[in-house]
């Protein structure tokens, strides 16, 4: 959260300064099947953020002792390249931040891919910030989903999510940048599709207990319209790969 001194005014008769209303996402568009190499891929443009990712496996696990006799090991590494932002977040290699999504970001997937089926195995999921724009977290979670399911993966179920916070004394969906540094408050959160279970939920800054509540509720119905795009991109993608197919026959 930003200074309030430095903080611009973020609501200007009840809209946002993008021009949206509080309940209203940024743009989304999600494309599946986008790296020739991978087993799984998507490409997702979320407002001003570009994230790419690539999953690989079930493969031999390396190194080997790692392995477990019992389940695939889920693998999801969050990465931000040096020229998606200006923020000190986003210099060259590993750091705690990144090192605290990837965990995050892991931990939201083991709970739906069916890693008992592919034991001494691992799946990478490897999580590309091109640009960043406010709730990139988000961002790489709906793309690994739609690469997993890209790749064939067996999942129990899909996943998908928004970050919901304060700003200007609003609770909004899907915060942007200066409402991510200037607002009051800032969580990301992330359902399963059809169970409705919360398997990722963080909070940045202070809410009352109804404040939370009605945020939840926020979060729970702009999320239901992303797996609407994530089912769409993948159907588009299935489409496109049958027409090959039939073409090559």
């Amino acid at each position: 959260m930003g200074s309030a001194k430095d903080a611009p005014e973020l609501i200007k008769d009840g809209k946002r300064v993008d021009g949206r209303t509080p309940e209203d996402m940024r743009d989304v568009k999600i494309e599946a099947g986008v790296l020739k190499e991978a087993d799984g891929s998507a490409y997702v443009e979320w407002g001003g953020n570009k994230v790419i990712c690539g999953v690989y496996g079930p493969r031999e696990c390396i190194p080997k002792h790692e392995a477990s006799p019992y389940k695939a090991l889920v693998k999801c590494r969050y990465t931000m390249t040096t020229f998606a932002s200006v923020e000190g977040h986003s210099r060259s290699g590993p750091n705690r931040r990144s090192r605290e999504i990837s965990k995050v970001l892991t931990e939201a997937l083991e709970s739906v891919v069916l890693a008992n089926e592919f034991p001494k195995t691992q799946i990478d999921v490897d999580v590309i910030i091109l640009q960043a724009e406010g709730g990139t977290r988000i961002t790489a979670l709906t793309a690994a989903m739609v690469a997993l399911a890209d790749a064939g993966v067996p999942m129990k179920d899909m996943i998908s999510g928004v970050a919901v916070g304060k700003a200007g004394g609003v609770l909004c969906v899907d915060l942007g940048r200066d409402e991510d540094n200037y607002g009051e408050s800032d969580i990301p959160v992330a359902f399963k599709s059809r169970s409705k279970d919360i398997v990722l939920l963080q909070m940045d800054g202070l809410l009352t207990k109804d404040e939370i509540s009605q945020a939840l509720d926020m979060a729970m119905a702009a999320s239901e319209k992303l797996s609407g795009m994530q089912g769409e991109a993948l159907r588009k993608e299935y489409e496109r790969t049958e027409r090959k197919e039939s073409f090559r026959m």
